[in-house]
């Protein structure tokens, strides 16, 4: 007997473990279709598996407007995770298409990424056990945290997280972001609101921890690398292109910078050939500082739920 709805599953965390959830999609009367996906799936993968679909559980794929328009009976894009900036909204809003995610999803584990990279960085640890590997035994100079500056963009839920564990090691933390910060937050854990520029020119440290969007596309780049301490250091774990990555790699061989950490890239996966994974100064991650089962758990639950309320919303598009 045919199933009620057909759904397109492409979110990687989902379909590595997928043989746990075809009970789920069972005994929900959906059919599932289940693509192959090495980390998203681009417009054109999606023209051909769209057409009669009801409902998409996705990555960070590119559901354009004009994927959109070609799947005529879809109800329900469930985003895996938190970030829907793949998903043309305003084309969805106009197709009466629910778009749902789980916000907050990873904020412990992601802020937790940053002060791993923060640590790295001032203590020295993966090149003192490099030096080690290497046969040399060398004591790099390290710097305390308390002793530098961290600069927060966009302090929204995982900007706080990142600036509570770093007002904990005791950093002086300054926070920008386009939407005046929690006065009394601000006071009580003791961040200073600065503009972007002054945040750039006195931080020893630059976290990128905002959503990506019209105004945060390449947020840093050539202008505000050349405003940065020759020291300092910039974290990415938020989305690639808040970054133009040119300019990043001329900062860093050009010392402009001081280094970098980066989870997330313009284009994913990151080629091996790309100047940055040859770098000293720089430390890579493919796109993980979201890991942490325990939250993947609550995600798969929150994003199914999602799923199966957009399906059975009584919710029809426009002729």
């Amino acid at each position: 007997m045919p199933k009620q709805w057909k759904v397109l599953v492409s979110a990687p965390y989902m379909l590595t473990c997928i043989d746990r959830f075809l009970p789920w999609f069972a005994d929900h009367d959906i059919e599932p279709v289940i693509p192959s996906v090495e980390e998203r799936l681009e417009e054109a993968d999606l023209f051909g598996l769209v057409g009669d679909i009801d409902g998409a559980v996705c990555g960070d794929d590119r559901y354009t407007a004009t994927v959109l328009d070609r799947a005529p009976n879809l109800k329900v894009i469930s985003k895996w995770g938190t970030g829907i900036d793949s998903i043309d909204s305003e084309a969805a809003e106009r197709l009466a298409i629910i778009v749902s995610r789980t916000p907050g999803a990873f904020t412990e584990p992601v802020a937790d990424s940053v002060l791993g990279y923060l640590l790295s960085f001032a203590r020295c640890i993966p090149w003192s056990t490099q030096d080690l590997r290497d046969g040399r035994w060398f004591k790099r100079p390290g710097r305390a945290l308390n002793e530098c500056v961290l600069g927060v963009v966009g302090v929204g839920d995982i900007g706080t997280a990142v600036s509570e564990r770093a007002r904990a090691f005791g950093m002086t933390v300054l926070g920008a972001d386009i939407k005046a910060l929690d006065t009394a937050w601000s006071a009580r854990v003791g961040v200073e609101e600065v503009t972007l520029n002054e945040l750039l020119g006195r931080a020893d440290f630059v976290s990128l921890n905002c959503d990506l969007n019209p105004t945060s596309y390449h947020l840093m780049g050539k202008e505000q690398f050349a405003s940065m301490k020759p020291t300092a250091v910039v974290i990415n774990t938020a989305r690639g292109p808040l970054v133009e990555e040119d300019a990043l790699i001329d900062a860093l061989e050009s010392g402009e910078i001081g280094g970098a950490g980066l989870d997330v890239f313009e284009d994913e996966p990151l080629s091996p050939e790309s100047p940055l994974c040859r770098m000293e100064n720089v430390l890579l991650s493919a796109h993980s500082a979201n890991s942490s089962p325990t939250a993947w758990e609550r995600v798969h639950e929150n994003t199914l739920k999602n799923l199966y309320a957009g399906l059975t919303e009584p919710r029809r598009r426009d002729a």
